[in-house]
Parts: C-alpha cells; structure tokens; sequence
C-alpha cells in the first residue's frame, strides 16, 4: 500500500504510465478493487477473486456495493456518498458461509480512478482475539474445576475412610441393613470421585501413570472390549499401520478416551452403521490449523475414530470440546465426555482435532508424540531395612495433614498398623513438633497443598536432616508439582486422593519395603 501511495502521491509533478499501474495493482497481495470515478468497477486483482469464491464472480461495471453483504451495504452508499470510510465492512458469502471482515481503505489514482483495498488482516486479528479470550476463559475455568476437585477429594477421602472404619467396627455379625447403607455411600463416594477424575483431566491436573504402550496393541485389546458393546448394527473394523509404533501415555487412560469416542460414535448410529479405528503415522513440517487448535510441527503417531453417522452441525464443532457443553442433554449428556479426553491428550502432550459433515460422519483424530527410543527401565530400588515383616513394627511416621477429619482418619489406620504415628497439621507445626521431640521420621507422609508451607517445600526442608527418610505425598492434583518441588532431592512417592485407609496402610508399608517406586521413576 505505501509503494503505491508513493507511486500516485506525486501524480501532480509526473504521470505514472497506466500499464505500470495495473501491473502493480495486480500484484498487490491485499485484496483490492480498481474503481472509475463513479466507483463502479473496472477490476479486481487475485487475492480479492480468491477470497470472493467462484460464487461471486467480479465483472466490469458492476456496481461495487455488490461485492459486500446486506449489512456491510448501507455503510459502503454512505462512504460513496461522501461520509466517512467505514472502519470495517463484510465480504458478500455464500448463504451459511462464514463471512470475512475487511478494513476498506481507499487510494486516488489519476483520472478520478481510485483503488480501494480491502485488507483482510482485520480478521486474522479478530480470530486470534478470539482464540486467546476463549483460551483465557477456559483456563480460568480449568483452574476453577482443579481447586473444586482438590476440596472435594478430601471430602470423598473421608466419606470413604469413615464407611470402611464403620463397617469395620460393625463387624461380620452387622445388621445387613445398615451394611448395605454403608455400601451405597460408598458406592456413591466411587462414582463421586468419578466424576472429579473427569474435572482433573479437564483441568489437566489429574494423577497420570504414563508408559510405553502398543498403540496397535491397545486398540486391538479394546476392539474385543467394543463389539459386545457397540451391538450388532455397528461393524467395527481395524485398519492398523505396520509396524506398530509405541506411545507414551497412560494405558488406562488411553482405553477411558477410546471407550469414550466410541460411545458416542454409538449414539451418532442408531440405525447402524461402520466404526473404524485406524493407525498410522503423520510428518508435519509446519503448524496444520484445526479445531480446537493448531497442531504443531513434529513427527506423530496417530489414532483415527471414525464413524458413518449422523455427523456434527457446524455450529456445534467449534464448541464440542468446552466442558459442560453438550448436543444431546436431551439424552443425559453432561458435557464432560469430549473435555475429558481434550484433557488427557494435552496432558500426556497429544493433540485431538476433529472434521465433520452432517449426515457424512465424524472422524477424530488423535495424534500422540512419536516414541523413537526404547523404553527405559525404572532403576532397581533396594529394599529397605526399616521393615522385615508385615507384622513388624513399622517405626515412626509424621504425618502432616490440614483436614481434621481425614486427619484423624489417616492417624487412627495407621497406628492400627503398628505405626508409631506423630500428627501436625501444617508444615509450620511439623517443624516444631520434630524439634520440640527430637524426631527422627521413617516416613513423612504429608498432604502437598497446605496453607502455609506446602508439603513438597517441607520435604525439601527435611531432607538434608534426615537423608534415609522417605516421602508420601499426597493429592489430589498431579504428581507434577511434586516432581518440581523436589527437583534435586530425590523423586518422592505419591498417593491419589481419595483413597481407602487400607490404601494409605498398605502404601506406607510398601514404600519402606522397597516394594514401590517414586513418582516418575
């Protein structure tokens, strides 16, 4: 625009030669229209033609209002009339086609002839703010679900304790009444933490075991699982890439978003219909735009799910992985399902996009990073002295909890276990507890977060003073944060909330035992 400012601005002390300027109006990389002086056209260059679509052809003489749609149309008479330039006016679109936002800007030629471009930038800017408003609303609604998910971990760790801890003290002799109370609740905590583990995976903060895994051999394993379930009208086929290719990745994590995408390729068939799950391998030498967002470069590994159904509306796809957004509440959808495997695949550093025609199907495509090296073993870990037996006393534990109720719950379990068990309620309060009693712990079992200190910074305070200590440390959210927090200092062990008294015995035991290896290794 500035070369052909420059070009015409002087027109008064030269005249540039008309040939000159259709070749350089022509080769303007902004879409652009050549008007005569009563602003009807005599031209438009390439990059206006392509982004009008064969639909819309450009021809001499037509009036230029014609080329902009209904609403954009009084804006432009009004400009032609001598107001002022609108700051933006829409391309004319096919109906149901997304229309394209443009900034006019008109350039006065000689003769009266003017060039008016039309650049597009506009929505290239207006796309990206969108991307990062969305981005920064589901982020915040991420960090919302992960905070809700931590606090109702700990409610769900003592629903679970406090049943295990009544039916135990009701004995084999309990009323069945009341036992099959109890089951219920429990049950219902279950189904409770179900649910939160979807929330985590959302909000990218739940506990992840990744591994090597087969991706051929996954999927072939879940194909036995998917046949019975996706009934008779459903063909399930397997078009699998050879030589298989491992992935990095949670396996039962891995079959939660296969069972998911295939269930709701169920639902898109009622009359029946074809599922097909493929492998193969994708080399991406620059960024592929897709929804619900760009795929970078790299080498991948990827798994298709594709069905024959009823397909997705346009107007849904943009939407289909925010949580809590649903096509079939109608149907008892939640939402979650689709934000749930979004979730997981970022989280094990994996992408999902997914195309879409209504009545033609929908495929889902995941693309997972390419493993190129073989599996690392975990180092051996020596058994540990402190405990011979399971009957032995186990030695001294601190553990350091805020939540009273799951504080006592844990305290009583493990002393039942033979633990010798010292209790604070904040790292504040352990510290002194260890100095005012000369402590010497085995184990530090402590909850990470924490007002104050949080239990990972404890850890790492502890240390240096007792190197044969163990950690266990406990959350709701990802191990994570606690491999950064003991960066340096030995990987610590984890335990997911919510668990069963039971669990956190058996835990505590193990890890002295040298039967469990720590977080990441």
């Amino acid at each position: 625009m500035r070369l052909l400012d420059r070009w015409t601005g002087d027109r008064g002390r030269r005249k540039a030669p008309r040939g000159a300027l259709a070749a350089l109006f022509a080769g303007l990389p902004e879409a652009a229209l050549w008007l005569d002086p009563g602003w009807q056209v005599r031209d438009a260059n390439a990059a206006l033609r392509l982004a009008l679509g064969p639909a819309l052809p450009v021809r001499p003489g037509m009036a230029a209002d014609r080329l902009f749609d209904g609403d954009s149309q009084a804006a432009f008479a009004a400009w032609q009339a001598g107001g002022p330039a609108p700051a933006e006016l829409c391309l004319a679109a096919p109906e149901g086609a997304k229309k394209t936002p443009v900034a006019p800007h008109r350039i006065a030629l000689p003769g009266g002839d003017g060039v008016l471009l039309l650049q597009q930038d506009v929505a290239q800017r207006q796309a990206l703010a969108a991307r990062l408003a969305e981005a920064d609303r589901l982020q915040a609604l991420g960090t919302l679900a992960g905070g809700i998910a931590h606090d109702f971990n700990n409610l769900l760790t003592v629903v679970l304790g406090a049943t295990d801890d009544a039916l135990r003290l009701a004995g084999p002799q309990a009323d069945p009444a009341l036992a099959a109370e109890l089951a219920q609740v429990q049950a219902a905590a279950r189904r409770g933490a179900a649910l939160v583990q979807q929330m985590l995976a959302y909000a990218r903060q739940q506990v992840l075991a990744p591994r090597l895994v087969s991706l051929n051999g996954a999927v072939e394993g879940m194909a036995s699982l998917l046949r019975p379930l996706l009934g008779r009208g459903i063909s399930l086929e397997l078009e699998l890439d050879q030589p298989g290719r491992p992935v990095l990745i949670d396996p039962s994590e891995l079959d939660r978003v296969l069972m998911n995408l295939a269930m709701n390729a169920r639902q898109a068939m009622p009359q029946g219909g074809r599922l097909t799950l493929r492998t193969r391998r994708a080399l991406l030498l620059q960024p592929e735009p897709a929804e619900p967002e760009e795929i970078p470069p790299g080498r991948w590994t990827v798994l298709e799910v594709e069905d024959t159904g009823t397909g997705i509306p346009p107007g849904l796809l943009p939407r289909i992985f925010e949580p809590f957004f649903t096509g079939r509440a109608q149907q008892g959808g939640t939402g979650l399902g689709l934000a749930t495997v979004h979730g997981i695949l970022r989280q094990s550093g994996g992408f999902i996009t997914v195309r879409s025609r209504a009545g033609q199907g929908t495929c889902f495509r995941i693309l997972l990073p390419r493993v190129e090296e073989a599996a690392r073993r975990p180092p051996a870990i020596a058994a540990s002295p402190a405990v011979a037996s399971e009957s032995a006393a186990p030695g001294l534990l601190l553990l350091v909890e805020d939540e009273a109720p799951l504080r006592r719950l844990a305290e009583r379990a493990l002393r039942r276990a033979g633990w010798v068990v010292e209790v604070a309620e904040d790292a504040e309060a352990a510290l002194a507890l260890i100095d005012s009693k000369a402590l010497a712990p085995a184990l530090l079992v402590s909850d990470v977060i924490m007002p104050g200190m949080d239990g990972a910074a404890l850890a790492r305070l502890l240390r240096p003073r007792f190197p044969a200590m163990a950690v266990l440390l406990v959350s709701g959210y990802a191990p994570s944060m606690v491999e950064e927090g003991l960066a340096g200092a030995g990987a610590p062990h984890f335990l997911a909330k919510p668990y069963a008294p039971a669990e956190l015995v058996a835990r505590a035991r193990a890890i002295l035992q040298g039967a469990v290896a720590p977080a990441g290794g």
